[in-house]
């Protein structure tokens, strides 16, 4: 899309501000994109040129950059994009019954959005939350232990404009191109109110404070077994046990 004259007044100005943050201009490029992500809903050849103007870079190398991270798209995606993992365990779980299933139920393909333009879907890499598999995301924001029928109550909300809350994380879940601003850099109200961690995660923690470990007892043991290996290792060098 082409910016107005107003809109890239606007894209210029903030483009300082995320800019200055950095001591090197080049390493604004990713938060640029997001920038302008936000104003287009993707990033298209006008978003490029943009960002190569602002960080006199060349349009090659922000294509390359751009071209290479999964979440600048370079067309239009839903108002939510939801993200269902197919990595090994979410996969085993039922990740890929779960995107199957949402395939089929929303009848699009690649990224492109319901007739709507409310809800895409694509497959993500491993987001580190194995504990919680199979695990959906919508907008970067998490969604655990998910079915195939959850799944699709979820969409089917998000298409019917419900109140959905994120399971962990954030306590409101945003759009696109909200979820883009904020990437960008610009403040929010994210951080306040959410559930960063469950039960699965806290696990360890929980088990830890029953035992009465701490992380003390860890480095004490580590350096027991350090000065053993060290003694085997005199014994070793000099014939064996004295």
């Amino acid at each position: 899309m082409a910016f107005t004259d107003e809109q890239l007044a606007g894209l210029q100005a903030e483009a300082a501000q995320i800019i200055a943050r950095y001591p090197k201009s080049r390493s604004a490029l990713l938060p640029l994109l997001h920038l302008v992500q936000a104003a287009e809903g993707y990033v298209s050849m006008d978003g490029v040129e943009f960002c190569a103007r602002q960080l006199d870079l060349s349009e090659a190398e922000v294509t390359a950059v751009l071209s290479f991270y999964t979440m600048y798209k370079r067309k239009p995606v839903g108002d939510y994009h939801v993200g269902v993992c197919t990595n090994t365990l979410c996969a085993v779980l039922g990740g890929d019954a779960i995107y199957a299933s949402l395939r089929s139920h929303l009848g699009t393909d690649g990224d492109d959005p319901t007739p709507d333009g409310k809800v895409s879907l694509e497959r993500v890499e491993c987001n580190a939350a194995c504990d919680y598999a199979p695990v959906m995301l919508v907008n970067w924001e998490f969604f655990d232990n998910m079915t195939p029928d959850s799944a699709r109550d979820l969409v089917d909300g998000l298409r019917a404009g419900a109140d959905i809350v994120p399971t962990r994380g954030a306590p409101r879940l945003v759009t696109w191109r909200e979820a883009a601003r904020i990437l960008a850099g610009f403040p929010d109200d994210q951080a306040t109110g959410g559930q960063t961690a469950g039960g699965p995660t806290l696990a360890g923690l929980r088990i830890a404070r029953q035992n009465g470990w701490s992380p003390d007892m860890a480095d004490q043991a580590a350096a027991g077994s350090g000065a053993g290996q060290d003694r085997t290792d005199a014994g070793a060098h000099n014939g064996g046990p004295q």
